[in-house]
């Protein structure tokens, strides 16, 4: 079983959101943290800090520790603007050109889930930004509904990988689905709309679904760690997701991005 690294970018910064609630709203889930004490008061104030420093993004931090670690990640990028998501265009060709540089690969973290014209838009924007003419995509908050899947592969999408399950990638006729395995929020907040679990329990948590994908016998363990909170001010998604990679790298696991990971599927599909 080889381990696809992914990283969904939802922010570049937090002046995209002084016309919308999503800073309320963090300040919000923030302060209901505080008073569970799920987090620190030093969290708390480190989120403050990074609020009034314009930092809703760690993408040079986790390059950093990814490429130290030999990990060949996916990042996920916005090509349009929903709920929440809200780059300006030449920030998106900074960060994609950033990313490619760095030698990691790239997607499209896509709104547009059931209209076509809108989703093609997308497709075409991010070629042409990147240059890329062989890639795929994750819808934000992984909607997707009946004719999805059909929209994607008929935008010209290679892969998904927008759904949670313990089963291995199926193609649907042109587009591979990569299902999700393991996801740093839904980890964290079990259903909830804040951080309910502690480290321990989300190692454990963890720990166990591995051994899951393991049992199944399935060719990728598929895991999204956003950039967002590979921060002091979410130190307990910082430290899982370092214990994480450590971890499987202790235990021998072998790395692939979703590029190198869809080139053996189609091999092996084709043999």
């Amino acid at each position: 079983m080889k381990v696809i690294i992914s990283h969904d970018i939802d922010h570049l910064s937090v002046k995209e959101h002084f016309r919308d609630l999503m800073i309320p709203k963090f300040m919000v889930r923030s302060s209901i943290e505080l008073l569970r004490k799920s987090i620190s008061l030093k969290e708390f104030k480190r989120r403050s800090i990074d609020l009034l420093q314009n930092k809703w993004q760690n993408l040079n931090e986790i390059m950093e520790f990814d490429k130290k670690n030999n990990i060949p990640s996916t990042f996920f990028i916005g090509m349009s603007n929903g709920l929440g998501l809200n780059y300006q265009q030449c920030a998106i060709k900074f960060w994609s050109d950033l990313i490619s540089l760095n030698g990691f690969d790239l997607g499209v973290h896509g709104i547009a889930f059931n209209d076509y014209e809108k989703m093609l838009k997308e497709y075409n924007d991010f070629r042409q930004i990147t240059g890329l003419d062989n890639f795929g995509i994750r819808m934000h908050y992984l909607r997707r509904d009946e004719i999805t899947i059909e929209l994607i592969g008929k935008a010209g999408y290679r892969y998904d990988s927008g759904y949670f399950g313990f089963e291995p990638p199926v193609k649907v006729g042109k587009v591979w689905e990569f299902p999700l395995q393991i996801m740093d929020t839904y980890e964290f907040h079990a259903g909830k709309s804040w951080q309910s679990l502690s480290l321990s329990q989300v190692k454990k948590r963890t720990e166990d679904k591995i051994r899951m994908a393991k049992h199944q016998n399935l060719p990728y363990l598929n895991v999204l760690m956003h950039d967002f909170y590979f921060s002091d001010g979410f130190s307990s998604f910082k430290d899982w997701y370092i214990w994480l990679i450590i971890s499987l790298k202790n235990e021998g696991y072998s790395f692939i991005n979703f590029k190198d990971a869809l080139i053996e599927l189609e091999n092996n599909h084709n043999k």
